[in-house]
């Protein structure tokens, strides 16, 4: 029963997303309607700060990247931020390691580095707190006047449709975080030897 929890826990925070922020959550299929990539927002409630929207999650299949879904379901969720939440900005978290999603964020949407929250990630990776402001919401900014709201150019299905999918798309998404850990310890593990034979070798020529 336990093992059962943990699926059901993260997809009830998922469905807590669609509910809250329907407008938020955009989800990609290919020409046979197969899930390969979503992005999940939500509006942050503290009163503290200036009104803004955070990503909690994005994924695309490894088969369908390159290809600019990542970019097209981010730039969708953001602008609906902008436009029916108000938000003055939108920030994610993205581990350092990560050098692609990096790139995504900070050279095509233009995302800046706002602070660097150590052991961020369970296995205690640092993470870039990264932010993207929309000027148009800022305080003193003028507001335009009339014109239409650009037209959404994906279909957006609701997670409710298939939660199936969706799960799958988490499990590989953590499958794959997981080989990458595995790949980097194997490299870490072999840089070690290597390292240790060099320290023995030049023990072997001082003696």
């Amino acid at each position: 029963m336990v093992v059962m929890l943990e699926p059901l826990r993260k997809l009830r925070y998922y469905f807590y997303h669609e509910l809250s922020w329907p407008q938020l959550l955009w989800i990609a299929e290919d020409s046979s309607g197969k899930i390969v990539g979503y992005v999940m927002g939500k509006m942050e409630e503290d009163d503290a700060q200036p009104v803004h929207g955070h990503i909690t999650s994005l994924a695309v299949l490894r088969t369908h990247r390159k290809r600019g879904i990542a970019t097209q379901l981010m730039r969708n969720t953001q602008r609906e931020m902008a436009n029916v939440f108000k938000a003055e900005f939108v920030s994610l978290h993205v581990r350092k390691s990560n050098a692609a999603a990096f790139h995504l964020y900070n050279e095509t949407l233009k995302y800046e580095i706002n602070d660097i929250e150590k052991g961020y990630y369970a296995d205690g990776e640092d993470a870039y707190d990264m932010k993207c402001t929309f000027p148009q919401n800022a305080p003193g900014a003028a507001k335009a006047k009339g014109g239409a709201e650009v037209k959404k150019i994906t279909p957006m299905a609701g997670v409710t449709r298939d939660p199936e999918a969706v799960k799958r798309m988490i499990a590989e998404a953590e499958r794959e975080e997981k080989l990458k850990k595995s790949r980097e310890t194997t490299r870490e593990g072999a840089q070690a030897v290597l390292d240790a034979a060099a320290k023995v070798g030049k023990m072997q020529v001082a003696n």
